[in-house]
């Protein structure tokens, strides 16, 4: 049985102190640990001070990206021991903005997925189409060669610590959502293809989540869909009651 998950990626949004308060005012909300695994990705200057507000709680914590390396002369990055250190439990490999905006190729997301694998963080692997390849047909190509590329040499049990998010590209940030049943098709394509090359074992228990301006008003309708194991929501997670509402779907 595959545990939902509800994770918000905040980006580059919220001070220290606004993080601090939002992450009270959520564990205030889920006193008692709610049916799906909710984590929140805070912008690193926030990760400590959110960890302590949220220490003993149900709630964990994401970074938003990591080094593939352990250490070493790269100003401005930072590795994935250090983000355990901070109190991070996940961390967000290969979100779009980081391939498009910052250039990360499949090979480097691999690099950084194992990497966060070494340092015991569980990643959120990102995959996802653009409008042009979409509307092209060739998502099922995009999506296998994200999947093959940044899944290179890890094993099933590799597999099995990690969490797939489809995000489409069009669809993130600008208020368009892939409907329940597009959504539904790939996430169907991704887990058949982890059967494929991993085995059923640990298709059955990967949890792939849909993200791509999820909002209260359509996250009930996409994680019904049986293939749908949560949601990566952006902006709505910016709001307590509005990620509570996602939450509760």
């Amino acid at each position: 049985m595959i545990q939902p998950v509800i994770a918000g990626n905040w980006k580059m949004n919220k001070h220290i102190g606004e993080a601090v308060a939002f992450a009270r005012r959520l564990r205030a909300a889920f006193a008692t640990p709610p049916a799906r695994e909710v984590i929140i990705a805070p912008p690193f200057t926030a990760l400590h001070a959110v960890a302590e507000a949220l220490r003993g709680s149900c709630i964990r914590m994401a970074a938003q990206t990591l080094h593939e390396a352990e250490k070493g002369a790269f100003t401005g990055e930072i590795s994935g021991g250090m983000l355990r250190e901070a109190g991070c439990t996940h961390v967000i490999v290969g979100h779009s903005e980081r391939r498009t905006l910052f250039g990360e190729s499949d090979g480097s997301i691999n690099r950084k997925l194992r990497a966060a694998l070494i340092a015991g963080l569980q990643p959120i692997f990102c995959i996802g189409e653009s409008l042009r390849q979409r509307e092209a047909g060739e998502t099922p190509k995009v999506i296998e060669g994200q999947l093959k590329e940044g899944l290179n040499n890890l094993t099933a049990d590799d597999i099995g610590l990690c969490i797939i998010a489809y995000e489409p590209v069009w669809a993130i940030g600008t208020g368009k959502t892939a409907s329940p049943e597009q959504a539904q098709e790939v996430h169907r394509f991704i887990r058949e293809w982890i059967a494929r090359q991993y085995g059923g074992a640990a298709a059955e228990r990967l949890a792939i989540l849909y993200g791509g301006s999820v909002t209260p008003a359509n996250a009930a309708a996409l994680l019904a869909q049986p293939d749908i194991n949560g949601a990566l929501v952006g902006g709505a997670s910016l709001d307590v009651d509005s990620f509570v509402q996602v939450i509760g779907h």
